[in-house]
């Protein structure tokens, strides 16, 4: 339920926000909805002011990630310091201390120092984490008259907006005020408080570009709610007070039309669009523009069927303009909260938001410590109600993840495929690939489970042509097997962090700012990243081997860059020997097949759905020209990609 804020409201809670914070604290921490550790915090009454002490950790997929803070503040609300100091994920650390006097901060970032002049305004928070520090900087916000915009320490500002009230339905009525935080993570954060401030839950995104939910302890039951109200937020936000783009009657002329499944090509050429259906192809001159369609002139430029990201975990709702601005019009979500991923299909789908088709593939897991998410299966019995939970809200597979038991993943295999499922996702710990196909995988996640069976040499590299790995290819190829690589993960993982990274994404200054720090420490030092070169090198000519020995291969991300990474993606295959034509295959054609959609979707044709990009340049020339998207097409609506981007926060 939705309220507008009426005057008397808002002066309400602006005097709330006085209101003292308790002397401690403690909210729940969840991934995938699962609760996954805690954050508790003290406060502390001295002379010079308010002292929070702050611990937090929780463990990710059994790696704990743990971290210290203090907060002080001043009898005024005024911060006087943050020391912080810990991981922030489980890849990535952080070592700040920042030190506020006589409006001036003296900052040290892990080894580095420097002191800051500072404005009126001002405040420490070094990320999504703390929780704690969130909340003091909302009150911080309400305090100082809930300015435009707020410098924080060390670097940026944030934007804080009051969106709204909600009101959950319980024994009684509850009602929480939600707050809007942008500049901190990539996108926004969605935050609720009581109407004393006291913060409920904040829905972030950790420093693994992962979803994370902060809830106070008492309110933990309400989760699942928050975060089907935050999808549709999310998504609202792109559309309030903008009018969506409809389909209507349009006419793509005088560019280049591609046929992906042979690389012929039609110049000159006349595309009609209409009911979001294409309705012919042709070539001008002979292929009629019927009155009153809408004409995009394309001279010069080739048009491609819009692309497949067939390995996308749909985060937040800034993934749905990001994907479409680089030309990504269907998504597989290869594992996401329940609720999540269901509320911002059903945005999408039902016009309220922005964003591509999303294929859903439901994750689920063993029992353990190690597990990931809440939706476990521990037997056979209980395989087939998750299968059945998935299978009647809409998904079109199941994903499997690491600590799945093998005769319950066979039972898993074994009703999704009377169900009408396939099967996809990771070989569970302690199984070969083989075994997994073998127990009914219609499809398999990263190659490293490929190059985990392989014969190997001191260096770790691989051989594709040695006998051994001939056999691991036949089986995977006799069981009719489909590989989603990603490689560009493997590559950012594997990365030398003194390299260039714009060599990897060359529009990576592009990115929001806290995308760009997120990206830019990610890799290895060059010594190890030396030594992990022949695995990287043996991953792609394991990915060309596969090709050449007709495993379908397709084209994914795990996240990564957003939008960008999938071009990424084919320019690594291309890099392994692929010719141009049979990357972007990977990205249109083979997805649509292996996922049952080749009638309707993966190339452009009369009768199927009208996605397709406009790219400046040749991809089948130069496979980097895929990245000069210049329209998007979903379903015959026509989108500008730097306005996409402008609604994702990406720059110029």
């Amino acid at each position: 339920m939705r309220k507008n804020l009426t005057a008397p409201l808002i002066l309400a809670w602006t005097l709330s926000a006085t209101a003292q914070t308790p002397d401690s604290g403690t909210f729940l921490l969840h991934k995938f909805a699962q609760n996954i550790g805690k954050e508790h915090y003290s406060l502390q009454h001295t002379e010079a002011g308010p002292q929070y002490s702050i611990d937090f950790k929780f463990v990710d997929r059994g790696s704990p990630v743990p971290l210290k803070a203090k907060l002080a503040m001043t009898q005024e609300n005024e911060p006087r310091s943050l020391i912080i100091k810990g991981n922030t994920s489980r890849f990535s650390t952080i070592n700040d201390s920042i030190q506020i006097n006589d409006r001036a901060a003296f900052i040290r970032v892990d080894d580095s120092s420097y002191s800051r002049d500072l404005g009126p305004l001002a405040f420490p928070v070094a990320g999504y984490s703390p929780g704690t520090v969130q909340m003091l900087l909302l009150k911080y916000w309400e305090s100082h008259g809930r300015p435009a915009s707020i410098p924080i320490l060390p670097t940026g500002a944030v934007q804080i907006r009051l969106d709204g009230d909600d009101v959950i339905d319980q024994d009684k009525p509850l009602r929480l005020r939600r707050y809007v935080i942008s500049g901190l993570v990539w996108g926004n954060e969605l935050l609720w408080t009581r109407t004393d401030g006291e913060l409920v839950c904040l829905i972030t995104n950790d420093a693994e570009g992962d979803k994370l939910e902060m809830m106070l302890e008492p309110y933990e039951s309400l989760l699942p709610t928050l975060l089907t109200r935050a999808a549709g937020y999310g998504m609202e936000m792109f559309t309030r007070g903008t009018i969506l783009p409809k389909a209507k009657p349009t006419a793509i002329v005088g560019g280049t039309l591609i046929d992906v499944t042979n690389g012929a090509s039609i110049n000159n050429s006349v595309i009609l669009l209409d009911g979001g259906l294409i309705k012919a192809t042709g070539r001008s001159g002979e292929l009629a523009v019927p009155k009153g369609y809408t004409v995009i002139h394309a001279e010069g430029k080739t048009i491609l069927p819009g692309l497949w990201d067939m390995h996308a975990h749909f985060e937040q709702a800034e993934w749905g303009p990001a994907y479409l601005a680089a030309g990504v019009t269907t998504v597989r979500d290869c594992g996401n909260e329940f609720e999540y991923i269901n509320a911002i299909q059903g945005a999408i789908d039902g016009g309220k938001g922005v964003g591509p088709h999303i294929e859903k593939a439901g994750i689920v897991d063993g029992p353990g410590a190690t597990g990931l998410g809440i939706i476990r299966a521990s037997t056979p019995e209980e395989a087939v109600a998750v299968v059945k939970k998935y299978k009647d809200n809409g998904f079109v597979q199941i994903k499997i993840y690491s600590s799945i038991k093998p005769d319950v993943l066979k039972a898993i295999c074994q009703e999704a495929h009377r169900q009408g499922l396939t099967v996809t996702g990771h070989i569970p710990e302690g199984m070969t690939i083989q075994q997994g196909i073998e127990d009914g995988m219609d499809m398999v996640n990263h190659v490293q489970y490929v190059y985990s069976v392989m014969k190997m040499g001191k260096d770790r590299s691989v051989d594709v042509n040695d006998s051994a790995n001939q056999r691991v290819f036949r089986f995977i190829k006799e069981h009719g097997t489909v590989l989603d690589p990603t490689v560009g993960v493997f590559e950012m993982v594997f990365r030398n962090t003194k390299d260039d990274i714009t060599r990897m994404e060359p529009a990576f200054h592009s990115l929001p700012l806290p995308l760009q720090a997120l990206f830019s420490n990610m890799g290895m030092p060059p010594a190890n990243a030396d030594r992990f070169k022949p695995i990287l090198e043996s991953m792609s000519r394991i990915v060309k081997a596969m090709h050449d020995q007709g495993i379908p291969i397709v084209a994914g991300t795990d996240m990564g860059f957003p939008g960008y990474s999938l071009d990424r993606e084919l320019e690594l295959y291309v890099a392994a020997g692929l010719t141009p034509l049979e990357a972007i295959q990977t990205a249109t054609l083979i997805p649509a097949r292996v996922m049952k959609q080749d009638k309707v979707a993966g190339t452009i044709a009369p009768g199927h759905r009208a996605d397709l990009i406009i790219v400046e340049g040749n991809p089948l020339t130069q496979i980097r020209d895929i990245r000069n998207v210049r329209t998007v097409v979903k379903e015959g609506q026509v989108y500008d990609p730097a306005n996409l981007h402008g609604l994702a926060g990406f720059g110029k």
